[in-house]
Formats: structure tokens, sequence, C-alpha cells
């Protein structure tokens, strides 16, 4: 069962302007069919990056990812078979890129979607642009469960790698870093829960992505990242991400404050 992992999505206290700068800092594009009153959908030509706005009781986030398989009732027999325990629902016709909305044994939700109802950023007939979502961070309490649960169901690769608790997840483009959850982690600094942690980013060059955000910043200062590192607590917060994945060179944030890394593609 050929599985993509095909987008992933934030709900954002100012969505519009949270496109805005994943497509100024990173160059993904817009969906034609953008709605502008509910979402924004970018995109790299792989992964799909869903913008939602916060509704009441809902938490501004990096919320879930969904995973795009062949067939969505072969994947879901599998889940039932394999464990019974999960549940699932069926979403709106309007979101063809998420058909079914289920979760691990960790709790973690996730959408799946069939292959052929894909259109849009995402068809599969788009070129990647140059700077590009290449990894994305999931903390939960058992890592090497929830890692299972992900190879097990739809055949995605798994990596160990010397002298690190994480489990690397991988579609063969996209990979799932899960990492383990302490609390102890969070001495000095704000309590997290277990959920997705952040999104991996592939630059073309270190130097001048750090240059573009800087003019970016200067252009329009309303597009600049939270500080991410001030103080005791962020220091703590950015120690933190520092040591849970090598992958991650340069660590940031976007408008709303969800962590982001960027890291030189390997030539």
């Amino acid at each position: 069962m050929p599985t993509k992992l095909n987008h992933i999505a934030i709900v954002s206290e100012n969505y519009a302007l949270s496109a805005r700068f994943y497509e100024s800092l990173f160059g993904m594009r817009t969906a034609a069919h953008a709605s502008s009153r509910r979402a924004v959908t970018v995109g790299d030509g792989y992964v799909g990056l869903n913008i939602n706005s916060r509704k009441a009781g809902r938490p501004a986030r990096l919320d879930h990812f969904g995973i795009q398989v062949d067939d969505i009732e072969t994947a879901l027999v599998r889940l039932r078979d394999g464990y019974p325990q999960i549940e699932w629902l069926t979403r709106p016709a309007t979101r063809p890129f998420a058909a079914t909305t289920t979760h691990d044994p960790a709790g973690n939700v996730f959408d799946l979607s069939q292959r052929q109802a894909q259109k849009d950023l995402y068809a599969e007939d788009h070129a990647l642009t140059p700077r590009h979502i290449t990894h994305f961070g999931l903390r939960t309490l058992d890592a090497q469960a929830t890692a299972t649960f992900y190879t097990e169901m739809f055949e995605l690769s798994l990596e160990r790698r010397p002298n690190d608790p994480n489990f690397y997840v991988s579609d063969g483009h996209v990979t799932i870093v899960i990492m383990p959850w302490h609390i102890g982690d969070y001495d000095g600094t704000g309590i997290v829960s277990p959920a997705p942690d952040h999104i991996g980013f592939t630059v073309e060059s270190m130097d001048a992505f750090r240059t573009d955000l800087a003019t970016m910043v200067g252009d329009n200062p309303r597009l600049a990242p939270f500080p991410f590192g001030a103080g005791s607590e962020g220091r703590a917060r950015l120690e933190l991400a520092r040591r849970s994945c090598p992958l991650c060179e340069e660590h940031l944030t976007d408008v709303d404050g969800v962590v982001l890394s960027a890291s030189e593609a390997i030539r």
C-alpha cells in the first residue's frame, strides 16, 4: 500500500498572514481554490500546508497531518483488524485531502485521503520548491509503539540512529521524527502536552535563507517570526528543540509561534 505523507495542518490566529509568511520566506504556492473565509492552503510541490482559522474551543498550534493511501477502505480494514480501539470519522466532501480523520494509539490525530481524489496543490504533477518540507516532529509518551503503528499500518520505513532515542518513520521524502515526551524535558520552561512539535524545511542555502528572512522582516515587520529563545524560559525551550532533533540546523517560528527548523540541503 504505497503511502505519502501529504499534508500538515496548522490552526492559526491569523491564517492569511501566516500563509503570506510561508509564501514569502519558503516560496510555497497558494492553492487556486483557497478560501479566504476559513483557511488557506500553501504547498511545496509535495506537501500541502493547510492553515486553518482558529475557532472557539480550538487552540492555535501545529495541529495534525495527513496520509495519502491508494485505497482508504483497505487502510481502514487494516486499522480495524490491527488496532480495534481506534475510531474514525468520514469528513465532508469539500476535503478530498482529508476524506477520513482518525488517530494513532497515542491519540495523535491524522487524516486519510485517497490518491486519485487529489487535485490542485495535492495533485502529483508539481515541481518541488527549492525550500521544502522534509520532516516534522511528533512528541509522544511511547515513541516505539507510535513508530510501530505507522510502519505496520502504512508500510512507512523505519530508521534508528546510534545513541538517539528518536524513531524516524518516512515515506521516502518526508520523515516523521517521533520523539519521546518526558515532562522533565520542560524543566525551566512552559510544559507542552504530547503533540506535533515542529516542521522541518530543507533550504538550498542557509546564508541565502537568513538574508531573505532579514529582508522579509525589513520589508514587512508583521511577517516577523515570534521571538524564540528570549529570556530564561525561551532559552530552555530552544535548548530542548536543539537537542531533540538532529535533522534541525536552525530553529525559528512562524508568525503564530509554530516552531520551524531550516537545514541546508546535503549536496
